[in-house]
């Protein structure tokens, strides 16, 4: 569970005595069978999603009044939620999906705990589109769990990476804002604290309500500060809400996560994508095709393209695939008749985007996940 959130304001000794608590709570709460529109109420309930592929957990842990989730295929959105918590101390809960290990309860097909050191660590890829409501107050956030062990079980010791990509209310951070930095198409502002293990919060100075980017992005950046090793694993990859007062209506959508366009290590599911030299004019450009090819073994139901488009350019249309953007990263999802590809079969979609006179960048970076 993630019930060490108690590091916002509570002595030392209270969050040893909680996170024992919630070791003993973690032991005894088992995760229900996969089954998509289950409706969670339990204190720690969660169940499995995509054949054991990521989790979806209630994990009402600094609270005691009743939330509850319902699952879909793809996330889950907060169904009832009534938490009025001190904004200047914990938040009531956190509701979220995630890939690879949580006090023992593991996904299928992760790679995790995986070391940064190791190659595959590079091609580590997540993304995510979430809703808001109108009101409450909380934080949507990555949480990204690093252990000096592949520790599969308890509290990770090395560090935590929050990446807020909105927060309501006058809330902050564990600890004191250190600098900013420009990471994933955007500037964030970086928080740094320790409590018992390093937190480093990156805080998204403009709201998004959908991102994707490699892990490595913030990790390298925390590496770079001192506040992680690469000697270190990481353990698992979460995302979800943070509320403080409420907050029903909060929902993550679609959560993706991979390595090096698989699904972590299963069979099948592995893809690649590569972007056509742009024709350009002085203020714009088209990309088409970009391909998109079946890398694995097995057919694929869907893939997700993403890529970084230069500052100062703006996607302007596309086709054969629906496009999100969230600053300068753009993600491509299948339409629905290019999702299902066989071994080594292709597909291709377009876009057009503008920019200012004169730059002649062109977008770069291209990951594929399949699932």
């Amino acid at each position: 569970m993630t019930d060490t959130r108690e590091r916002r304001g509570m002595s030392r000794a209270v969050a040893v005595i909680l996170a024992a608590l919630g070791l003993v709570l973690a032991a005894g709460a088992v995760t229900a069978p996969a089954r998509a529109d289950t409706t969670i109420c339990e204190k720690y309930g969660s169940t499995t999603i995509q054949n054991g592929r990521y989790i979806v957990q209630n994990n009402n842990w600094g609270d005691d009044t009743t939330q509850c989730v319902n699952v879909t295929g793809t996330g889950f959105t907060v169904t009832q939620a009534s938490h009025n918590k001190p904004t200047n101390g914990a938040p009531g809960s956190y509701p979220s999906i995630y890939a690879g290990c949580h006090y023992a309860n593991c996904t299928s097909g992760s790679g995790l705990p995986m070391r940064a050191s190791d190659s595959r660590f590079n091609g580590v890829q997540t993304s995510v589109s979430m809703t808001y409501p109108g009101s409450g107050v909380y934080d949507a956030a990555y949480d990204i769990w690093f252990d000096p062990t592949p520790r599969t079980d308890g509290q990770n010791t090395g560090a935590e990476i929050m990446v807020w990509l909105n927060r309501v209310g006058p809330i902050q951070p564990v600890g004191s804002r250190v600098g900013t930095v420009s990471l994933a198409g955007a500037t964030w502002e970086v928080w740094y604290g320790n409590i018992g293990w390093n937190v480093i919060s990156y805080v998204r100075t403009s709201a998004t309500n959908s991102i994707g980017f490699a892990v490595r992005t913030f990790a390298d950046d925390a590496i770079n500060r001192g506040y992680a090793q690469r000697s270190w694993y990481l353990t698992s990859v979460q995302v979800g809400f943070e509320p403080w007062v409420g907050q029903t209506g909060l929902a993550v959508n679609d959560f993706s996560y991979s390595v090096g366009g698989s699904d972590g290590g299963g069979p099948g599911n592995g893809c690649s994508a590569a972007g056509a030299a742009p024709t350009q004019w002085n203020n714009g450009y088209v990309v088409d095709p970009v391909t998109v090819t079946n890398t694995g073994s097995s057919p694929t139901s869907g893939w997700t393209v993403t890529f970084t488009l230069p500052a100062g350019h703006t996607l302007s249309g596309s086709w054969n695939a629906t496009v999100t953007t969230s600053g300068q990263t753009v993600t491509a999802r299948n339409a629905s008749h290019n999702g299902s590809l066989a071994p080594g079969a292709k597909a291709s979609f377009g876009f057009q985007v503008t920019r200012p006179g004169g730059n002649i960048q062109v977008p770069s970076g291209y990951t594929c996940a399949a699932s």
